[in-house]
């Protein structure tokens, strides 16, 4: 970890699984803090065991969400579990959770009531389905329910076609996103106070986030808005048209003066003059009457060709990569989002950056994701406890 790291000196103790919490203390390893991911001893985070794919013997979704942490595996039902939890949490600046229920959370003396008397200036940070509060706090929840209970998925796929799921975990990584803003905000927060806070995330709201415009819709007017596939509710044309030569790209015409500058490129000033498709408002109205001669424009030049003659034209536009060609993508690689970090058992190990970069006080990307336990003697050791007291309690199941 450099000096120069936004976060350097923060000690996060991590007590969460699967993703959304794994995220968030991804990025808060990215920008610098010391991680101490905790895990269950022969078992550890579920997502170890999410696959195929794997890497060796880990599946790649934890892979994918773990650098930049050290990784202990400690039994928190045991009396001795809980006192390194609670030696771990005493110079803590921020403790993650995501165990689904206030009962849970007492039972192994880890709730924050506890944890703050230890720690006032402590930021704990709760991850659950939805939330600590409300008639349905303590629920189990996960990612594609609360894509399906949010009004998300009611909005995504084909217009005639069924409900459909975002191919990626979205609802898990918008809480983890929206957990990292309030941590950054709490810690802020003490350089005043001198005061810790809890924090309580769910899910469910996190997702519903992704509502912004459609909520603005329904606020509106009070009608539940359609599904639309690709067609946007604000903006025509802005959506998926198809070249001569099959392949797809995104046409974004975003404003009016846009629409203008393609209408002028593809030598159809007479579209941009109809009184039909002059404003966004005129397009949204006569969409069905300008789409068909749009798509058709568009069938008369492959992908390629478009692409160079639109952006030069300063039309946006975009193709529709797939997974391998948005990883292999130059303008990506010359970035440097892809991370590569050697492992000590699996080789390279590849995840995406955390996409921010900051001229002073760059991200780092400095440990590989921990195996089961890899640095339980050290942070034990760094808690004061001798060789003997370790093995100890490696004897009785407590630190594995």
């Amino acid at each position: 970890m450099t000096e120069q790291a936004p976060l350097s000196g923060i000690k996060v103790i991590d007590q969460t699984q699967a993703l959304a919490g794994p995220y968030c203390t991804m990025i808060l390893g990215d920008l610098g803090a010391d991680v101490i991911k905790i895990e269950r001893p022969g078992v550890g985070d579920q997502s170890r065991h999410w696959a195929p794919p794997y890497i060796g013997d880990q599946g790649c979704y934890y892979l994918a969400v773990n650098r930049n942490k050290r990784g202990i595996a400690l039994n928190i039902r045991a009396d001795a579990g809980r006192e390194i939890i609670h030696k771990l949490v005493a110079d803590a600046d921020v403790f993650l959770t995501n165990l689904a229920t206030t009962d849970s959370l007492q039972r192994y003396g880890i709730d924050y009531r506890t944890l703050s008397a230890l720690n006032p200036g402590l930021i704990y940070a709760s991850i659950s389905g939805y939330g600590r509060s409300g008639p349905r706090a303590g629920q189990p929840g996960y990612d594609l329910v609360s894509q399906a209970e949010s009004g998300t998925m009611a909005l995504t796929g084909e217009v005639d076609g069924a409900p459909m799921r975002f191919p990626t975990p979205i609802a898990d990584m918008t809480c983890g996103l929206f957990t990292v803003i309030g941590i950054l905000s709490a810690l802020n927060a003490r350089q005043s106070s001198g005061k810790g806070q809890f924090i309580d995330m769910s899910l469910q709201e996190g997702q519903m986030t992704w509502l912004e415009n459609y909520a603005g819709e329904y606020f509106a007017d009070g009608q539940d808005p359609p599904r639309r596939g690709n067609q946007h509710p604000q903006v025509v044309p802005y959506e998926a048209v198809q070249a001569s030569d099959g392949d797809w790209f995104i046409l974004g015409v975003g404003s009016d003066n846009v629409w203008a500058a393609f209408c002028r490129h593809v030598g159809r000033d007479d579209l941009a003059a109809d009184p039909r498709f002059a404003s966004n408002a005129d397009r949204i109205a006569n969409y069905e009457a300008l789409l068909p001669t749009v798509r058709e424009i568009i069938r008369g030049k492959p992908c390629d060709q478009w692409l160079t003659e639109l952006r030069a034209a300063g039309v946006p536009c975009g193709r529709i990569n797939t997974v391998a060609e948005a990883l292999t993508d130059p303008h990506i690689l010359e970035r440097g989002f892809i991370v590569e970090l050697e492992h000590p058992a699996l080789g390279i190990v590849k995840s995406l950056a955390t996409p921010v970069h900051m001229s002073d006080t760059p991200l780092s990307y400095r440990r590989h994701p921990p195996r089961l336990g890899e640095h339980s003697d050290e942070v034990a050791a760094e808690l004061g406890y001798s060789a003997a007291a370790i093995a100890g309690l490696r004897a009785d199941g407590v630190l594995a």
